[in-house]
């Protein structure tokens, strides 16, 4: 992530880890997690509208995942909020995986690889 405004933002022509433009935080509920992530600014929201997917999140949890994944876009704090349901082996007390509470699955999201984007088809 930036450090208080002192570099300057990744183009959208490279390559960026969702970490370097955003920050995140997870959580759960029973048998379901969720995942927020909020840009760090309306450019960077813009580029995981388009690339930070449902379907890429549960890409990446596959192995975890039984159930669906579900993004909620918020623009008007320039996030979003996935939604992992049938995905801690039963959650809390009841699941034998390391994190049955999925605290720790923002920080996978946020090592995801965003791939450099053409200019075309960007509102920027």
């Amino acid at each position: 992530m930036s450090n208080g405004g002192s570099e300057a933002a990744p183009s959208p022509e490279q390559a960026v880890r969702v970490g370097e433009i955003a920050y995140g935080r997870s959580g759960d509920k029973a048998n379901t997690f969720n995942v927020g992530i909020i840009a760090e600014s309306e450019a960077a929201y813009r580029r995981l509208d388009r690339q930070l997917t449902a379907d890429r999140v549960a890409a990446l949890f596959d192995a975890f995942v039984d159930g669906s994944v579900t993004r909620y876009r918020l623009p008007n704090l320039l996030g979003f909020n996935f939604v992992a349901s049938e995905a801690l082996d039963g959650g809390g007390q009841f699941s034998l995986r390391y994190d049955s509470q999925g605290k720790t699955y923002a920080a996978a999201v946020l090592q995801l690889e965003l791939p450099p984007e053409s200019s075309e088809g960007r509102d920027e």
